[in-house]
């Protein structure tokens, strides 16, 4: 590419499209809020991880040396993410009659598994909040005295000590952050857990001494420690769900700031982060999303159903991240034949020749194409047609076009250089049929169609489908999953 586009990227503290300038020169320093792992993460939670991969991708592709921590919370965050109501580690340990610390090498081992099947690159560093407690300690220290005050039930932050508070929500009113519980003795409704002190007569499983007394962390200190100790004030860039913005990371900035300077935010900087991005919801209108609705929505599902987990990274690359996206089964299905088409494409090519070291003159325009889409806040919904016009091509030499994809795909993550068309085909969990009746019905509609008997190859094209078994004529596989 002759003159790279500039990377531009929605910050939403500021609410505008802001061209990407790193704290240090040539260096991408990002952190995304991880799980807290209580239970699975449903489908709704992994949006935030492939958009957060895409965008670490990119600022690879685009030249920068990256530094992405995700952190793993096991403790502090509670049931009501207002702050109030009880610890969700504490809760579900206690429902499930194990330990607290079984529970959450549980949840993350299954959080990692759904991080592998997405092809989400491993960040730099997991951290995990339990690590970092005595840090949390000397952070609290050193800002009790100007911003924090002590009740009966631990120490809480003075949200007027600082400028600007809930600039990024842009939800302060006369009253307050309307969703935050009152709590007996808080100076204002915003104010905010930093430290909680274990009730009398009660032991939590995670507990620790600190001058406020024996207890836990809040759930907002967590962030603020470990992003300032791995990667350092100001750091480029924080990532969440929009679910975030409204409280947890609103308060994250006042203690960044606390921390660091009292500086209003019209300076992003003092915030902690220069850049703050947030993915939208992913919409699922069967209120199947929720972790308390039983079989929810997470990514073991659609595995059992028969959907390769690809095919979700490739329904979420269809969508501008900070747009919602709905989810159903047909769209899942859509996103499935989407990548079956391109994994076939490529299967072509790759049977053929190995990839150019880089792509001739005739990509040159497509890959600057790809290039703006990518750079204009992440638009993948437009790279992925320019990756699909590069696929389509005809005439074109077939190791240069393999270049073409391969650096294309190194930023939407499908695994098009590595993933064989026979990989997505995954057995429904409710299937029944075998091999042999699946060869049997085959052999039975082949014969109707040289017949001619068109009513009785569409019966049994159904009946398989009924089964589970999708049939594409013409297709060599035979047919869309695979057994045992």
């Amino acid at each position: 590419m002759t003159d790279p586009a500039p990377l531009r990227l929605f910050n939403s503290l500021t609410r505008q499209v802001e061209p990407f300038q790193p704290v240090h020169p040539g260096e991408a320093r990002v952190y995304s809020c991880g799980p807290t792992v209580y239970n699975y993460p449903h489908i709704g939670n992994m949006r935030a991880y492939v958009f957060a991969d895409v965008l670490g991708r990119t600022l690879s592709f685009k030249g920068y040396k990256l530094t992405h921590v995700i952190n793993i919370t096991d403790v502090g965050h509670l049931t009501d993410d207002a702050d109030a109501g009880e610890d969700k580690m504490e809760k579900m340990a206690a429902a499930s009659a194990k330990s607290i610390w079984d529970i959450a090498e549980h949840y993350k081992q299954a959080y990692w598994a759904d991080v592998r099947a997405l092809n989400i690159r491993q960040p730099a560093q997991w951290t995990v909040a339990t690590d970092y407690v005595p840090q949390m300690i000397e952070f609290a220290k050193g800002i009790a005295d100007k911003h924090c005050y002590e009740l009966e039930s631990g120490l809480y932050f003075d949200v007027s000590t600082v400028a600007d508070y809930g600039r990024l929500a842009r939800a302060v009113t006369e009253e307050g952050e309307g969703r935050i519980d009152e709590v007996e003795g808080k100076r204002n409704a915003a104010d905010f857990a930093i430290w909680r002190k274990t009730p009398a007569g009660e032991k939590r499983q995670m507990e620790w001494d600190s001058p406020w007394g024996r207890g836990a962390p809040g759930w907002h200190l967590e962030c603020s420690v470990m992003s300032g100790e791995v990667l350092g004030f100001p750091f480029d860039i924080h990532t969440g769900g929009i679910d975030h913005r409204e409280i947890h990371h609103p308060n994250e900035i006042a203690q960044n700031q606390a921390h660091c300077c009292t500086n209003g935010l019209d300076e992003a900087a003092n915030s902690g982060a220069k850049i703050w991005m947030h993915n939208n919801f992913l919409v699922e209108r069967s209120g199947k999303m929720s972790k308390s609705s039983g079989e929810f929505l997470r990514l073991q599902l659609l595995i059992d159903k028969g959907y390769h987990p690809l095919a979700y990274r490739m329904m979420c690359l269809q969508a501008h991240y900070r747009s919602e996206l709905e989810f159903s089964w047909e769209g899942l299905q859509a996103a499935l034949v989407r990548l079956k088409r391109l994994l076939m494409a490529v299967a072509g090519l790759r049977a053929q020749t190995v990839p150019a070291d880089v792509a001739g003159a005739k990509f040159t325009p497509f890959l600057e194409r790809f290039d703006a889409a990518v750079a204009d806040d992440l638009n993948t919904a437009v790279a992925l047609t320019v990756l699909e016009d590069v696929v389509s091509l005809k005439k074109v030499d077939a190791a240069e076009k393999l270049a073409a994809i391969a650096a294309m795909d190194a930023v939407l993550g499908l695994n098009l250089m590595a993933t064989a068309r026979e990989d997505l085909r995954i057995r429904p969990k409710s299937a029944t049929i075998d091999e042999a009746e699946i060869e049997a019905t085959l052999a039975a509609r082949k014969e109707a169609r040289a017949e001619k008997d068109f009513a009785r190859s569409d019966a049994l094209r159904d009946a398989l489908a009924a089964q589970g078994v999708e049939v594409m004529d013409g297709d060599p596989l035979g047919w869309e999953w695979k057994l045992g």
